[in-house]
C-alpha cells in the first residue's frame, strides 16, 4: 500500500497526486484535510482540519515549519498518519511537507518528496530533503532550480510537468476566428490571489478584440480541456498544476507569479521565461499593458511547452516510485537473509 500525503493549500497538490496515483498498479491511500476527489483510485483518509485552536510555538525555534504545541488538530493528524506508517504502508509520497517527510522516514518507510521551486535551504526544508529517499521534481532536467544543493539533485527524478491531461493527445491549435473575437481564458486557482475582479474587467475593457472568460474554483470550467484547447491565450498564475495543464494543451500563455512562501511562483516564472515557454510576469500588469502582452503571447505560441511537459510526467513519477519500493524491498530482504545466515 502506497500512501500519499497531500497538502491542503490550493487544489494543485491533490490534482497532481491523483494523476500519479492512477498510474500506479497497486493500492493507494490518500491522506489530506481536503475532501477526496471523485476519481481517486483507492482509499481516502480525511485528516482533522481544526485550524481554530491556539497556535503555540509552531516552529520549535526554527526546526519545523509547523508543529504547534498541544494543538489537537495537529496531534490528531499525525496520530492517524503514524498508525498507518507503523502498519501497512510500503512507501509514502509527500506532496508536500518537510515534517511529514521526516515522520515517514523515522518509521522506516521509503519516502518520496514532491519538490517545489524556490528558496528551500532553511532548516526544515533541508531536513525534509535529506530524509527523502527520492525527490520528484515536476519540471524538466533542462530547467534546474538554481538554489538547490548538489546532494538533493543526485536523488532527484526530473519528471517534467505532471498533468491530469497527460493521457490526452496534443491538440492542433485553432486558427483565430476571422470575424469574431479571440479568446482569453483566465485560469485562477484556490491557493490565494491578489488579483481583483476589477483588474480583470479593466484588462477586458482595453482589449476589444478579445473575449475574456474567467475560470476559478468558485466558477469552475465544465470542460477544462476544451477551454484550454480552444483558448487563443491563457492567463494564469504560476502554480505547478495550472502550468502543467496549460503545457499539456500547448496553449499560448501569460503566466503571472502570485505571492507564495519561499518565492515559489517567482522561481517558476523565471524558469519558464528562460525556457521560452510563455510570457511571464512577477505581478499583475497595468491595464494598458494587456494589448501588447496578448499579442506577444499569441506570436510566441505554445510549441515550446513540449519541453516542459512531454506528456509522460505522471507515468515517469509512478515508475520512479515503483522502482524505489522494489529496490528498498530487495535491500531489506537481502539484509535479513544475510543476517539470518550469520553464526
Amino acid at each position: 500500500m502506497i500512501g500519499f500525503y497531500i497538502h491542503h493549500h490550493g487544489w494543485g497538490h491533490r490534482v497532481r497526486a491523483g494523476a500519479i496515483a492512477r498510474r500506479l498498479p497497486g493500492p493507494v491511500v490518500g491522506f489530506s484535510t481536503l475532501p477526496g476527489p471523485d476519481d481517486w483510485p483507492g482509499e481516502w483518509v480525511r485528516l482533522a482540519d481544526d485550524w481554530t485552536a491556539p497556535v503555540v510555538e509552531p516552529t520549535a525555534g526554527g526546526a519545523f515549519h509547523w508543529a504547534p504545541v498541544l494543538h489537537p488538530g495537529h496531534r490528531d493528524r499525525l496520530g492517524v498518519l503514524a498508525a498507518r506508517l507503523g502498519t501497512d504502508l510500503t512507501a509514502m509520497v509527500v506532496d508536500t511537507s518537510a515534517e511529514i517527510t521526516v515522520l515517514a522516514r523515522l518509521f522506516g518507510v521509503p519516502t518520496v518528496l514532491v519538490a517545489l521551486r524556490g528558496q528551500r535551504r532553511d532548516r526544515p526544508h533541508r531536513a525534509g530533503f535529506a530524509a527523502a529517499d527520492l525527490i520528484l521534481a515536476p519540471w524538466p532536467a533542462t530547467a534546474p532550480e538554481p538554489t538547490w544543493l548538489a546532494e538533493w539533485t543526485t536523488k532527484t527524478v526530473f519528471t517534467g510537468a505532471i498533468s491530469r491531461f497527460d493521457h490526452m493527445a496534443v491538440p492542433e491549435r485553432p486558427s483565430p476566428a476571422p470575424n469574431g473575437p479571440r479568446r482569453v481564458l483566465v485560469l485562477w486557482g484556490a491557493g490565494g490571489r491578489t488579483v481583483t475582479p476589477g483588474q480583470i474587467q479593466a484588462a477586458d475593457a482595453v482589449t476589444p478584440g478579445w473575449q475574456w472568460v474567467l475560470r476559478t474554483p468558485e466558477f469552475p470550467s465544465p470542460d477544462l480541456w476544451r477551454d484550454l484547447t480552444r483558448a487563443d491565450v491563457v492567463v494564469t498564475h504560476a502554480g505547478d498544476s495550472a502550468v502543467a495543464e496549460i503545457a499539456a494543451a500547448r496553449a499560448p500563455a501569460v503566466v503571472i507569479a502570485q505571492p507564495r512562501p519561499f518565492g515559489e511562483q517567482k522561481a517558476t516564472t523565471r524558469a519558464l521565461g528562460a525556457a521560452g515557454c510563455c510570457v511571464t510576469l512577477d505581478r499583475w500588469p497595468e491595464a494598458a499593458e494587456w494589448p501588447d502582452l496578448l499579442l506577444r503571447a499569441s506570436r510566441l505560441g505554445g510549441a515550446a511547452w513540449g519541453s516542459w511537459n512531454p506528456g509522460t510526467g505522471a507515468l515517469h513519477a509512478a515508475r520512479a516510485i515503483e522502482d524505489l519500493v522494489r529496490c528498498r524491498r530487495l535491500m531489506a530482504t537481502s539484509r535479513r537473509a544475510t543476517e539470518g545466515g550469520t553464526p
